[in-house]
């Protein structure tokens, strides 16, 4: 069984004040996901962490930047672990280097995510870790080998594939999250309407979605005249 389609609750820890309320703000705006807390400091999110638990409301994913002024965010992520919380984090940051990702990866990080960055990029990484959680979700907590392949798939930006020239990192992140989050297959049309754009570009970003596997191309039975398709995400 699925697990339900219900608000999952983040914690955003930023030192800077601006930063976090804009982050949180973010948060708002994606479909699914609602702001449990702010922190601006490595002692207020464990701290946080664990008033929720105790509240019997614990937070599903931590947007954690790796430069709080007491701690370390790789320090934090060891703590929260150290603590037995399996909470899902995401790595908010400007640091790029690689001792520091490849830290954080074997520290339990989820996904990783450099400023600055658009609001579509952070909403595709939400909704990307939204799929992770609900193809790991089963029965006796019990996963197949077909429902972790989809978890970690799942996790993949579309825009990290490789894209041709004449499409954009930020408009394919836009569409894939709009076939994501429908509730049934969306035509090239209904994606236009939906972002404000012309049915020739919905339809270009469509086919490559289709083409890297990531959304199902069919006819729609029932439409009159030249044939429509329709496209359902696979992931």
């Amino acid at each position: 069984m699925a697990e339900p389609e219900r608000v999952l609750r983040v914690l955003v820890a930023d030192d800077e004040h601006i930063t976090a309320a804009a982050h949180a703000d973010y948060v708002r705006r994606v479909a699914g996901f609602d702001v449990a807390a702010v922190a601006h400091s490595g002692g207020e999110v464990l701290s946080l962490l664990d008033a929720a638990a105790d509240a019997g409301e614990p937070v599903d994913l931590v947007l954690l930047d790796m430069n709080l002024p007491d701690l370390h965010g790789l320090d934090v992520a060891r703590r929260i672990r150290g603590r037995g919380n399996t909470v899902d984090i995401i790595a908010i940051t400007a640091v790029r280097d690689l001792n520091v990702v490849r830290t954080a990866i074997a520290t339990g990080v989820t996904q990783y995510l450099i400023k600055p960055f658009t609001f579509a990029a952070f909403r595709d990484k939400l909704e990307n870790y939204r799929g992770f959680r609900l193809n790991l979700a089963g029965d006796g907590g019990a996963a197949t080998q077909a429902s972790i392949d989809n978890a970690f798939a799942a996790l993949r930006t579309a825009g990290s594939l490789g894209l041709p020239k004449g499409l954009l990192e930020e408009t394919l992140a836009a569409i894939a999250g709009r076939l994501r989050g429908a509730d049934g297959a969306l035509s090239a049309t209904e994606v236009a309407e939906a972002l404000d754009m012309s049915r020739v570009t919905a339809r270009r970003y469509l086919e490559h979605l289709s083409a890297q596997g990531l959304a199902v191309k069919a006819p729609r039975h029932g439409t009159r005249g030249r044939p429509e398709y329709e496209y359902r995400w696979k992931g």
